[in-house]
C-alpha cells in the first residue's frame, strides 16, 4: 500500500506544483517601468496617471509642466491635478525636488541640483487650466535654464509624453 500512496502522492505533488508554477510566475513578475510609474505617479501625485496626460515644454525662457484629465466629466482627477501643481510650484520655487525622486523612484533626477542651488534665479508659477493645470518655469540665468532643460527632457522620457526635446518660443 504504501508503494502506490507515494507515487500518488508525488504525482499529485508534482501536478499542484506545475499548475501553481505560472500563477506564482505571474504574482512574482516584476511591473514594468510604466506600471511603476503609475503607481508611485498616483500615490505621489494624488490623481490616476492611466486618466490623466502630462506634457513637458522647453521654451527660451524655461518651460512648462502641463498636466490635464482625459475625460473633462473626470472632476476627482481635474481637482486633484488642481491641488497637486500648486504645491509643487511652491515646493521646487523653494529648491525641494523630493517629489520627482519618489515618483522615478531615484536619487537622480537630472537638473534637479543645479535647480536647488540657482532657486532664486527660477520662478515656478501655477496656472488652472480648463482640463488641469499647468506650472510654468521662467529665467533668465543660462544656467538655470540649462537645468530646467535637462529636468523637463528627463520628464518627456520619464513620462513617455512624445513632447519635443528642441525648445521652442513661448506661446502667449
Amino acid at each position: 500500500m504504501t508503494r502506490i500512496t507515494r507515487p500518488i502522492c508525488v504525482t499529485a505533488a508534482l501536478a499542484g506544483l506545475a499548475l501553481a508554477t505560472p500563477l506564482a510566475a505571474q504574482q512574482t513578475a516584476a511591473p514594468t517601468h510604466a506600471q511603476h510609474l503609475n503607481a508611485t505617479g498616483k500615490q505621489v501625485m494624488g490623481f490616476d496617471q492611466d486618466k490623466t496626460t502630462h506634457h513637458f515644454y522647453l521654451y527660451e525662457d524655461g518651460g512648462a509642466i502641463d498636466v490635464s484629465v482625459k475625460d473633462k466629466a473626470d472632476t476627482a482627477n481635474r481637482d486633484a491635478i488642481r491641488s497637486h501643481l500648486p504645491h509643487i510650484a511652491m515646493m521646487f520655487s523653494q529648491g525641494q525636488f523630493d517629489a520627482p525622486m519618489m515618483v522615478h523612484d531615484t536619487a537622480t533626477v537630472p537638473g534637479i541640483e543645479q535647480l536647488s542651488k540657482f532657486k532664486e534665479r527660477v520662478k515656478w508659477v501655477y496656472t488652472e487650466t480648463a482640463m488641469g493645470g499647468r506650472v510654468d518655469v521662467t529665467t533668465t540665468d543660462k544656467d538655470a535654464l540649462a537645468a530646467v532643460h535637462a529636468f523637463l527632457k528627463f520628464q518627456i522620457s520619464e513620462h513617455a509624453t512624445g513632447d519635443k526635446t528642441s525648445v521652442a518660443k513661448r506661446k502667449g
